[in-house]
């Protein structure tokens, strides 16, 4: 029934990846299922047989989703089924998207669905590694048109030593953690974090991971010649008219050319410039005359791409008139919102981030509910990208994938230098509202986001900068240029888009993407060089606004104080019911959490104000003290018996004051003696051994009466 093709590809470290195809799904254009260890995923393509009238470009869509059966779980959501996409999954489908999309051709331009599923996870094996060698091989094996195979892998500095997809437990002890795709002969993209790592590991790291990549690349064609799918399907996705092409280059480009060299840094002057000259050249048709309006589109974008790429390797000059390792105006500002507990507005140039930080409990930490991995999270990132940022009228329908993108890799960015979790009680939450947006909003959001953190008080180990670079190159004049801080247009026209994070120390994460093949490790180099600069650059005028944290929280933000206690007590604290820490709360107006881990309890008391803090402080340091026997404390009395009354002489502990020891006087009965809610000084005098109890004493406080002196009997 089944015509089954596998082979197993052999990695240096003597593990194993397993590629088949002609089993599962086979009306798809291509499906490959990719094991390694117990993981095992499925890898789908389908492609439409013809494009859309009037599509230029490559409508590709690339879903990868984790069945939480796979990890022998049950989905925690209302409806215990699978739904949208996690921010997890999204940021994988981004890692498959980014290095498939490259090297599909230029002028294919049907539509394409890839689909990714883990079916069945390995707690050692992190499937995002192999996520991109699946989708790489489905295309491989099917018809569809693709300048592959690609693959992509995880290499991690693990104590000194560069590892290929290391296990899970060896990933949390890594330096330096990368995910990198390539082609046979390039890289393509490359995502990751370090800890204040050096250009120089990079570079290394990503040799490493080029190596193992070839490997994978080698194993997917002698599946696809198993198969026989070398034969790609004819398409005919663009019509040109070369005539109209050759007329606009000669009519054009100078105007085009000289707009480009008057440097303006304002966009829309920019914009309006080359508009006018695209609107006079369609006003020159004569009436009636024949004019294709896409194709005009189409050719005048060339010529503003073919324009402004030469700007920048004849010239050396940039389209806002910069110099190639300039980088534009910065302006920062903190404390900007009186009300959030830690605000700042970066702008840089045209790209402003309006960012705040605020400190939260654990009852605020995000819940994580994914197939291999569930818990809370105590920082999290939202990045939010509205149209008007850009001068766009844009319908605001929630989170798009850019911005979960966008916000993850600033979330990485910052993550680095935060105070361990055991040193931080609070939940930190970051939002970036980007308010103008010309290039670099993500690289914004990291320089505002520390800024805010600064703002807050958050003891950051130091504080971080990012910058995105950008490569111009002609491989005919053998030509290249690299670009600090660059603007949209420049990421739209250029080779490479180049994001860097860091610490006057070192990198703790990038993001690149390629757009060419060929680049060399001499440009890459440069690229890191140039942009270590611009970062320092960067952290020198952020300083200039706030240097380090503040030494304070703000007024208004919440204080934190946590009591570790033994577990026994976490009873105690809780109260029948929650009884005893909802009064605490409501009696003092603070938030109380209670941990258990270590064998210990960690309660954590959040509030506003002094006051708030040091009664809450009190009733939970109460409950937990060990009585001393022959200390003095200040009792409540709590019921009134024959026999005596019952006083609440610390939180939760109450004793026994027989009317014996109240007085040194004999008191007949309890009548009148003392009321409920009267507080007196006394002394606990014993803790029962057996039964625990408390028993306390007011006389031996009191001055003890003289006796009366021996009158003579009479004789």
């Amino acid at each position: 029934m089944f015509t089954i093709f596998s082979q197993t590809i052999q990695m240096p470290d003597g593990k194993t990846i397993t590629l088949e195809t002609g089993k599962l799904a086979r009306q798809a254009d291509g499906s490959v299922v990719v094991r390694s260890g117990n993981a095992m995923l499925l890898a789908t393509v389908v492609a439409a047989k013809e494009h859309k009238e009037g599509t230029d470009f490559l409508p590709l869509s690339v879903d990868y989703q984790e069945k939480f059966a796979s990890a022998g779980r049950i989905p925690g959501s209302f409806q215990r089924r699978e739904g949208r996409l996690s921010d997890n999954e999204i940021l994988i489908s981004r890692l498959i998207d980014r290095a498939l999309r490259p090297i599909f051709p230029e002028d294919y331009h049907a539509e394409v669905q890839v689909m990714v599923t883990l079916h069945s996870a390995d707690e050692n094996i992190q499937p995002d590694a192999l996520a991109a060698l699946a989708a790489s091989a489905a295309i491989a094996v099917s018809d569809i048109p693709f300048n592959g195979p690609i693959s992509e892998v995880r290499v991690c500095k693990i104590d000194g030593q560069y590892v290929v997809n290391p296990v899970t437990s060896e990933i949390l002890k890594a330096d330096l953690d990368l995910i990198v795709a390539g082609t046979h002969d390039n890289i393509i993209m490359v995502e990751g974090e370090g800890n204040e790592c050096s250009e120089v590991e990079m570079i290394e790291a990503i040799k490493v991971a080029h190596e193992a990549i070839k490997i994978q690349i080698a194993g997917q064609n002698l599946l696809a010649a198993a198969v026989g799918s070398t034969e790609k399907r004819v398409y005919n996705h663009e019509i040109h008219d070369e005539e109209l092409r050759e007329r606009m280059n000669k009519e054009l480009f100078d105007k085009v050319y000289a707009v480009c060299l008057e440097g303006s840094a304002n966009k829309n002057v920019r914009k309006e410039g080359f508009s006018a000259i695209l609107k006079e050249f369609i006003d020159s048709f004569a009436e009636g005359e024949e004019k294709n309006s896409a194709l005009i589109k189409t050719y005048f974008g060339d010529i503003t791409y073919d324009a402004s790429r030469k700007l920048v390797l004849d010239e050396r000059k940039r389209l806002d008139g910069r110099q190639l390792t300039e980088i534009r105006p910065i302006t920062c500002e903190v404390d900007y919102l009186p009300s959030a507990h830690g605000s700042a507005l970066f702008t840089r140039g045209e790209t402003q981030s309006l960012s705040t930080t605020t400190l939260g409990t654990k009852l605020d930490e995000q819940i994580v509910d994914q197939a291999m991995q569930s818990g809370y999270s105590k920082f999290y990132l939202h990045y939010n990208f509205p149209g008007f940022s850009t001068g766009e009228v844009k319908p605001n329908r929630g989170v798009g994938r850019r911005e979960v993108g966008h916000g993850n890799l600033a979330m990485r960015s910052l993550k680095k230098v935060l105070p361990p979790v055991d040193q931080n009680p609070y939940t930190i939450r970051i939002v970036s509202d980007i308010l103008e947006s010309n290039g670099s909003s993500s690289m914004a959001t990291v320089c505002a986001g520390c800024l805010s953190l600064m703002d807050a008080g958050i003891p950051i180990a130091a504080p971080v900068s990012g910058i995105a670079m950008g490569l111009i190159t002609d491989t005919a004049t053998g030509k290249w240029a690299v670009l600090s801080d660059i603007l949209g247009d420049e990421d739209h026209l250029g080779d490479m888009d180049f994001k860097v994070t860091g610490t006057e120390k070192g990198i703790v994460a990038c993001q690149m993407d390629i757009k060419i093949g060929g680049l060399s490790y001499e440009i890459l180099e440069q690229a890191l060089n140039q942009a270590k600069e611009g970062r320092l650059h960067i952290l020198s005028i952020m300083k200039t606004a706030i240097e380090k944290p503040r030494a304070d929280l703000k007024p208004h933000a919440p204080r934190a104080h946590t009591i570790i206690i033994d577990r026994e007590f976490i009873g105690a604290i809780i109260g029948p019911g929650g009884k005893v820490v909802q009064e605490i709360q409501r009696e003092s107006g603070a938030t109380i959490t209670i941990e258990e881990k270590d064998n210990k309890g960690y309660v954590a008391i959040f509030a506003t104000n002094g006051d708030s803090m040091n009664m809450a402080r009190r009733r939970v340091e109460g409950i937990v003290k060990m009585p001393d026997v022959g200390e003095v404390y200040t009792a409540k009395v709590k019921s009134i018996q024959p026999f005596g009354a019952f006083l609440e002489f610390l939180p939760g502990k109450e004793g026994l004051l027989h009317i014996s020891e109240i007085s040194w006087e004999r008191l007949p009965s309890m009548d009148g003696v003392l009321e409920e809610g009267e507080e007196l000084e006394v002394k606990l005098t014993e803790v029962d051994k057996k039964t625990g109890k408390y028993r306390l004493s007011r006389k031996v406080l009191l001055p003890r009466p003289a006796r009366p002196e021996n009158t003579q009997k009479e004789q």
